[in-house]
């Protein structure tokens, strides 16, 4: 985000590791789980039932936990090929804006996930195989996706209106 030690900014920091760290918990799990289907598929004819719809649903709660990271670190992908020739302060206008927009699409997905798994707790709709609830997953998105819009806001307050930051 920034180089600045605000103390917004440590526990910013380090609620996106934590998230990511959780993430990342996640997807190791993920991996043994697959290893051991695979391993049960070749050896033994018994893989584990549902192995697939897990993965799907836990790789979308990593996705979401990784995002909150990734935008502190102002580690997304930027097409600065337009910008290429602009002054420091018109490309940092421009990322503070991006900033800006990046927090209010994350605002709308987040309430919306919320939204989604609400209505499908209400649904009791659940996954095809292991009758998993959709809601739980849609739930554990929820948090990322709010974390990543809270960074967003802050690196575009940053940006915007305090302090000049350093070339990405």
């Amino acid at each position: 985000m920034t180089t600045s030690n605000s103390f917004i900014h440590q526990v910013i920091g380090r609620l996106c590791q934590i998230s990511a760290s959780i993430g990342g918990l996640v997807l190791v799990a993920l991996a043994l789980m697959t290893l051991a289907s695979v391993i049960g598929r070749a050896f033994f004819s018994s893989p584990i039932q549902g192995d697939i719809e897990l993965v799907q649903l836990g790789c979308a709660v990593c996705v979401a936990c990784f995002l909150p990271y990734t935008q502190f670190q102002r580690a997304n992908i930027i097409v600065d090929f337009f910008t290429d020739k602009c002054s420091d302060k018109t490309k940092q206008f421009l990322d503070g804006f991006g900033a800006l927009l990046i927090g209010l699409c994350f605002s709308v997905l987040a309430w919306r996930l919320a939204v989604g798994g609400l209505i499908n707790k209400e649904n009791g709709e659940t996954s095809m195989l292991m009758s998993i609830p959709v809601w739980i997953p849609y739930l554990l998105m929820v948090p990322g996706f709010v974390l990543t819009a809270i960074v967003s806001f802050v690196q575009s307050i940053d940006l915007l209106f305090n302090r000049s930051q350093e070339s990405a």
